[in-house]
């Protein structure tokens, strides 16, 4: 294909029918899908199986790319809970009438045309075509080379889809995956209204220095752990082994345990237990390397300026010893990329402070950070993680798929 030209005006060209939709309608096409999906489980691990064969077992995206029964039930279900969310759009935000005589509304409406730009996650494809459709927005897909088999039979699904209930299929395309292709959608602002990355922050940095069309950024997640004096210790060995061992590959697992010096031996003393058992290589700082070698931790190594700072997106994390509160926040500060940060501490004041000070789209007290994500939140499907400040921040969920507009009614007034 020279080029996508045709591919964005038919998205464009789709943008009114998919807005118009009602409600009963677009909740109609999700539970269709949900139910297709589930009927042809079998079909899509077949083509996510080619996807897999090509990807070597060492590789932390494995993991993210694989579908199995459990997923797709899990997929087919994140589209019948984004089926039965409110519908976002043609709510009143606001009404008035001036002295003028002129009546004021202001309501959502769909961001329009949506462009997402992703890596090898084929289950961000149902999901951010579900949401897509929920919210009248028309979707282009491009996923990374590495889901392409994936990405194909979940995007004829769709297509199907919307077509059985006579909707042009074109609400939903799948770009090529072609870099050229990249670069021609990031400077398509005549067809495209917003385009949002999600993936390594080479891929975040990339489009946003590239980018004509507006930017969403859902970024990369470097999540910090912070162990404070009057933490639970054995509560915080679980809490740190949760975070950084139930799903190593996803951005909302930790990278850095901070602990404060006071509780480092007894902390390292029961964390190694469970690190060890789930082969997790540590990155040391030197106090905490000699504590680790101390109790004989067979997967550990001198930390490096750059192993602070790093998502690891694998059963791998760095660990640092610090003073005090103060320098917890400092090295916080200086390393997060403002995703998700949690203390463990029983001190009030502590915590508050923490959570005050904390600039992170979720910050958390005593519990995983692995929890930031808009299912559990009970958002339904989620975009990404926002981690930057304008529009959506957090779990970009259904709820910030739309913009606002004016409506103003008169009868003659000139001004």
């Amino acid at each position: 294909m020279e080029n996508i030209q045709e591919i964005l005006k038919n998205a464009s060209l789709t943008t009114t029918q998919i807005s118009n939709l009602s409600a009963e309608l677009k909740q109609k096409v999700l539970e269709k899908l949900a139910e297709k999906i589930e009927q042809h489980s079998a079909v899509i691990i077949q083509e996510n199986q080619k996807d897999l064969d090509r990807m070597e077992d060492e590789n932390p995206k494995k993991d993210r790319l694989l579908l199995n029964e459990e997923r797709i039930k899990a997929l087919a279900q994140s589209v019948k809970d984004v089926a039965i969310l409110p519908d976002p759009t043609h709510q009143l935000l606001l009404e008035k009438t001036l002295t003028n005589g002129l009546k004021l509304q202001k309501q959502t409406v769909a961001l329009g045309v949506v462009g997402m730009i992703y890596e090898s996650r084929p289950n961000v494809t149902i999901d951010v075509a579900a949401l897509c459709i929920r919210s009248g927005n028309v979707c282009l897909l491009r996923g990374g080379s590495d889901a392409q088999y994936s990405n194909l039979i979940l995007v004829k699904m769709i297509r199907e889809t919307l077509s059985e209930f006579q909707l042009n299929p074109n609400i939903v395309q799948l770009l090529p995956v072609e870099r050229k292709h990249v670069e021609e959608l990031l400077k398509a602002n005549k067809y495209v209204d917003i385009l949002i990355p999600r993936g390594s922050q080479a891929l975040i940095d990339f489009v946003r220095q590239n980018a004509k069309v507006p930017v969403i950024e859902t970024g990369a997640g470097v999540c910090h752990t912070y162990v404070e004096a009057s933490a639970n210790v054995d509560q915080a060995s679980e809490i740190i082994y949760n975070a950084k061992v139930s799903r190593p590959s996803v951005c909302n697992a930790l990278d850095t345990v901070l602990m404060d010096r006071s509780v480092s031996v007894n902390l390292i003393s029961k964390m190694s237990v469970l690190m060890k058992k789930a082969e997790v290589e540590i990155f040391a700082d030197e106090t905490s390397y000699q504590l680790l070698k101390a109790v004989d931790y067979p997967f550990l190594k001198r930390a490096s300026e750059e192993d602070f700072g790093r998502e690891f997106l694998a059963l791998k994390c760095s660990v640092k010893v610090v003073d005090d509160l103060d320098e917890a926040l400092a090295h916080i500060k200086t390393y997060s990329s403002k995703h998700s940060e949690a203390i463990l501490s029983e001190d009030a004041q502590k915590i508050e402070r923490f959570l005050n000070e904390v600039d992170a789209a979720a910050v958390y007290a005593n519990a995983s950070t692995r929890f930031t994500d808009g299912g559990v939140f009970e958002l339904g499907a989620e975009i990404g993680i926002s981690t930057q400040k304008l529009h959506a921040r957090g779990p970009f969920a259904l709820e910030k798929l739309v913009t606002e507009k004016w409506i103003i009614q008169g009868n003659g007034q000139v001004r």
